[in-house]
């Protein structure tokens, strides 16, 4: 049984923080607006961090061999 998510996923917190962005760089909000618009657009951010902090955990916990960080860099084109 999968494990639903207590938060949006990253790609959608991350497209909403760039339609925050955009609309904040429109200037045509208000300043209450525009606040309003900075406190999600730092939530997101904060949501965003935290799941790139989960995903490089477990990049590490994968790469541990004989428990030392074995780093290697990533080559994209031997990925596909």
């Amino acid at each position: 049984m999968a494990r639903k998510k207590a938060s949006p996923d990253f790609e959608q917190s991350l497209a909403d923080l760039q339609t925050l962005v955009e609309r904040l760089e429109n200037g045509e909000l208000s300043l209450e607006d525009s606040l309003t618009a900075f406190e999600q657009g730092i939530r997101l951010t904060r949501d965003c961090q935290g799941a790139l902090a989960q995903a490089e955990q477990k990049v590490q916990i994968l790469l541990e061999r004989d428990g030392e960080l074995a780093q290697e860099p990533f080559d994209a084109e031997q990925s596909e």
